[in-house]
């Protein structure tokens, strides 16, 4: 599910159409979100360097994670810097989001020792104005790509903070923004739903297009047994669920959820049929009776005559049309007397049309002509 998301963000969008979004929501019980943001960027960055996505470039909007760990976490992923510079931008909103350190050398005549690296841009210092920060990323991706008409991703490490410095209708008008730019392929971030009320997280969850929220199990405190307080949380905080919401250009909605694990390494996902069944009969409700047929109760099952099933009985199907005339019933009725037929112990019902003038289909069995 996790390359399924790559894999959208990677086609980008259609002509015409909003490009997809992805908003990637944690919690305290399970603050793996930015976990998921890292594996996303690194994905989609391979993929913008090897050619094989609609995105050119990719504009990284720093706001929770310094530059430079950036590019010390890229490098331990084995991203080349030298050849990252015309596609990987990191746009400085870490340093002094709101112009205060600016300030305070101005009037101290403090040279700016702001740290410049090959990836990073100049540091913004107006976080309040939106708007602005929308053309500076825009600018950016031109100047990155080299092309008026080439497609940039960008990538945003909280919303939460974009939300803390602004008003919700501020960044909502920032993300349609970017969403309708013939120039943005793709935007995913990252939302902390418990510091914002229910009704900004769901402005932003009407916005995107992917939803994926990253949750505990908490089941496993109820549903597993034998083991120790320690090793339970150890477990919820080093494993969990990931839910994907996909809302589909013609408006219906798919839910996948994964499983995964953060290891020193990175994080992992696997199919949830690939977990312990020990584990899944552990969480089914405990009932009286059995959720399982036995072979018997299977041939039994397939031994049924189902009502209304045409069997034959060793001859050819015929399906009454309730057109048939008197004269064939007549015939019929001597063939059981004389005992012509199989079955003269069972009896039978005749129907007669009371004219011609009836509707064709007003005698008719809708499902009659059904070879169940």
């Amino acid at each position: 599910m996790a390359e399924s998301i790559c894999r959208v963000l990677r086609d980008g969008a259609l002509e015409g159409e909003h490009a997809p979004a992805l908003t990637i929501k944690d919690s305290l019980d399970s603050p793996f979100a930015f976990d998921v943001f890292s594996y996303i960027l690194v994905q989609l960055s391979s993929q913008i360097l090897r050619g094989k996505s609609q995105a050119r470039g990719i504009v990284i909007v720093a706001v929770s994670w310094s530059p430079s760990s950036y590019i010390a976490f890229l490098k331990t992923k084995g991203v080349d810097i030298e050849s990252s510079q015309k596609c990987i931008r990191i746009l400085d909103c870490y340093t002094d989001p709101l112009g205060w350190k600016d300030k305070i050398w101005k009037s101290r005549n403090i040279k700016d020792i702001t740290y410049q690296g090959a990836l990073i841009s100049s540091s913004y210092k107006a976080m309040k104005d939106l708007e602005k920060l929308f053309s500076v990323i825009i600018e950016l991706g031109g100047g990155l790509v080299g092309e008026k008409k080439a497609h940039i991703c960008v990538a945003i490490d909280s919303l939460s903070e974009l939300l803390r410095l602004t008003t919700s209708q501020s960044v909502s008008s920032f993300l349609s923004n970017l969403r309708s730019h013939d120039q943005i392929s793709c935007i995913f971030g990252l939302l902390h739903p418990d510091l914002h009320d229910d009704r900004v997280a769901a402005v932003l969850d009407y916005m995107s297009s992917m939803v994926a929220n990253v949750e505990p199990f908490h089941h496993s405190l109820n549903g597993l047994r034998g083991n120790s307080e320690s090793s339970l949380s150890e477990q919820s905080f080093t494993r969990g669920k990931f839910n994907v919401r996909f809302k589909r250009r013609n408006g219906r909605v798919r839910v996948m959820c994964e499983e995964f694990k953060v290891e020193p390494e990175g994080i992992s996902f696997t199919s949830v049929s690939s977990v312990d069944r020990m584990t899944i009969s552990a969480l089914l409700p405990k009932v009286q009776f059995n959720l399982e047929l036995s072979e018997k109760e299977r041939t039994d099952r397939a031994n049924v005559v189902l009502p209304f099933e045409h069997q034959g009985n060793g001859r050819p199907i015929q399906i009454y049309d309730g057109r048939r005339s008197l004269e064939d019933y007549n015939i019929e009725a001597k063939d059981t007397s004389s005992g012509k037929k199989g079955c003269s112990g069972m009896g039978e019902i005749i129907y007669y049309r009371d004219s011609d003038d009836e509707m064709p289909d007003s005698d008719e069995d809708p499902d009659d002509d059904l070879d169940i």
